[in-house]
């Protein structure tokens, strides 16, 4: 079995079948990737936590040299693997919520409103969970949870008029870049950022 006992101590919690599968499956399946990335046995392999709670790789309870992210949405999962930089993650299925208004107000910034507050029916829902994956994504990658909330930066303003992918920085954290690239399907949203080494003046 690949789970350790935290990890089916924790699958056993969740009520429904689905998502226990869900939870057992994207946890089985990142442990392979990174047992085979490490090029060790899954019985040295652990996991910690950061301060904001983002977990990292440990081999034989040392810090392995990796970064890692797992997201899962509905019947989707999502992993990345860098072995230089930070990385992040998300995916979301696209389900129409009573709260998009509430959500609209809290998490994008007066010019992310309009645009989305621009839009009807799906077109809007499908824009909703691009700029959400693209934030969600980014903060993951920057590993301090929503102890940085997402209105106080905008989604790049090159993917907004339709590029794939742009260089970002956080608003207060300019020094450091950041790839982004929007990855969704027809069948759901997703988003990866992970860190650009540092220019070279």
């Amino acid at each position: 079995m690949w789970l350790n006992d935290d990890e089916r101590t924790r699958a056993r919690k969740f009520v429904h079948q689905g998502a226990r599968c869900r939870y057992v499956l994207c946890r089985a399946a990142l442990r392979s990737i990174l047992c085979a990335e490490l090029d060790c046995d899954n019985e040295r392999l652990s996991f910690g936590e950061g301060e904001h709670g983002k977990p990292f790789a440990l081999i034989d309870d040392t810090p392995a040299e990796i970064s890692f992210n797992l997201s899962h949405g509905g019947r989707h999962g999502l992993i990345a693997i860098a072995r230089d930089g930070r990385v992040g993650v998300d995916v979301e299925e696209r389900t129409y919520r009573r709260d998009f208004d509430r959500l609209i107000e809290e998490v994008f910034t007066p010019s992310e409103q309009a645009e989305l507050n621009g839009m009807r029916g799906c077109r809007r829902i499908v824009l909703f969970y691009k700029f959400w994956t693209i934030k969600e994504a980014l903060i993951k990658a920057l590993g301090t949870g929503f102890s940085l909330h997402p209105a106080t930066f905008e989604t790049p303003e090159a993917m907004r008029r339709g590029a794939p992918t742009a260089v970002f920085r956080f608003p207060l954290m300019p020094a450091t870049q950041w790839r982004v690239e929007y990855i969704g399907s027809e069948s759901f949203a997703a988003a990866i950022a992970y860190e650009l080494p540092p220019m070279n003046c």
